[in-house]
């Protein structure tokens, strides 16, 4: 930053120019990066225009130091608009009863999210697998085939434990815990399960020219200090307050920086901000699959990483957009929910209006549709409606010809549950 400003040192005299004010703003607002401001068509020189930003910039920027680096972000109008709505606009869209989302609904939607992060998160590094066959595989918790399945497999078996130890604080012993759950049984060299990286054979390069290095990982002997000091950022919230999404992203941000593993990286940072961001209560965050906007906008998420490590570690890039992916996942989310409860009422008027049934099988079937996230036996509806076991049966038998209910064989045991469970 300081060598342009210091090529220009009269260049904020241009701030006095109110044409030259409205495209500063305007350029703040939107935060371009020097690679996007020098292709536009400019009054001034590109260069000097730069200066005038950077040194705006500079004046409003908060410091995070990080090792031996300096790490800044600016907070914008628009960053400050997306906090307060991200901070607000969810509560108690699922949690409310009034919302009427009901207990197997908001377990079902929890469920779905988990694997769709999951699955996402390995596409991004790069799994080869659809996300339809990759959610049967889940749902019928069948064994991995191949590589990429094993990466979606454990992504999802990680990110379900993270759920659970949401109120943890982390520490260098849960980092290596969480990145061995990743990669388990994917790595040439299983010994590389849960370890730092010991050696520097990694840069981050430009895919088409590889000699064009963008950004070069600390040394592998400076990582354990750094995984310490990163943990202590973590789960210290006494000093300058930090607001919990930004920080959430930083952390995020870091392990890509800091590339502590040699494989995995990517899918441990997305897991720590997901970790960190239940931590600090962020609850809606168990049903929003963000890795799934990631996957959508995957250029966008690298060019984020790629500003920011070029832009003298300029952390706003990476903010904006990865509160513009969240933003869109809480967006999809209330879509989602729109949607189900508009399927569900309609179902529900179906199955009330159903001449083919009798009021004891129109009720079945009402339990089955509230409670469609688990699977009933016959011995189950025998007790709840006080019948024989041939009458259960054939009540059963008769909803699933009717294709209301489908039947599933677990351990040789016929089960049954609402044919009209999606994902």
């Amino acid at each position: 930053m300081w060598a342009v400003i210091e090529k220009y040192p009269d260049a904020y005299s241009l701030f006095v120019d109110p044409g030259i004010q409205e495209i500063v703003t305007k350029y703040n607002r939107d935060y371009l990066h020097w690679e996007e401001l020098r292709r536009r068509k400019l009054p001034v020189e590109a260069e000097k225009l730069w200066a005038v930003i950077k040194s705006s910039r500079s004046m409003q920027a908060r410091h995070i130091e990080f090792g031996e680096w300096d790490f800044q972000y600016v907070q914008s109008n628009e960053t400050l608009r997306r906090l307060h709505l991200l901070d607000t606009r969810g509560a108690g869209n699922l949690e409310g009863r009034p919302c009427g989302v009901s207990a197997a609904d908001r377990r079902r939607y929890i469920v779905n999210s988990l694997m769709e992060e999951a699955i996402a998160s390995s596409q991004l590094e790069g799994a080869a697998t659809t996300r339809e066959a990759a959610k049967q595989m889940l749902r019928q918790k069948r064994r991995p085939r191949d590589y990429s399945e094993k990466m979606i497999v454990n992504g999802y078996r990680t990110i379900r434990r993270i759920a659970d130890m949401k109120s943890r604080t982390i520490d260098v012993d849960t980092l290596l815990e969480i990145h061995r759950e990743i990669i388990r049984d994917t790595m040439e060299n299983p010994a590389d399960e849960g370890k730092f990286r010991d050696n520097n054979d990694i840069v981050v390069a430009d895919p088409q020219d590889s000699s064009k290095i963008y950004h070069t990982p600390p040394d592998y002997r400076k990582i354990p200090a750094l995984m310490q000091e990163f943990c202590e950022f973590a789960s210290s919230d006494e000093d300058e307050f930090i607001h919990p999404l930004i920080k959430g992203i930083m952390l995020h941000f870091l392990i890509g920086y800091t590339h502590p593993f040699i494989d995995g990286n990517g899918r441990c940072a997305r897991s720590v901000f997901y970790w960190y961001m239940l931590s600090r209560g962020y609850w809606l965050f168990e049903y929003m699959p963000i890795s799934r906007i990631l996957l959508h906008s995957k250029t966008k998420y690298a060019r984020a990483y790629l500003y920011t490590e070029t832009d003298e570690n300029d952390l706003t890039y990476f903010i904006n957009y990865n509160l513009s992916a969240i933003e869109k996942a809480l967006e999809d989310l209330e879509e989602y929910i729109v949607r189900k409860k508009e399927e569900q009422a309609a179902a529900m008027q179906l199955i009330e209006s159903a001449e083919n049934l009798n009021l004891r099988q129109a009720d079945i079937l009402k339990t089955l549709f509230e409670e469609s996230d688990r699977l009933f036996s016959i011995a189950e509806i025998m007790g709840k409606y006080n019948v024989a076991y041939d009458t259960a049966r054939r009540d059963m038998q008769y909803l699933s010809e009717l294709g209301y209910i489908e039947q599933i064989k677990v351990r040789n045991k016929l089960m049954y549950r609402y044919s009209g469970v999606t994902g």
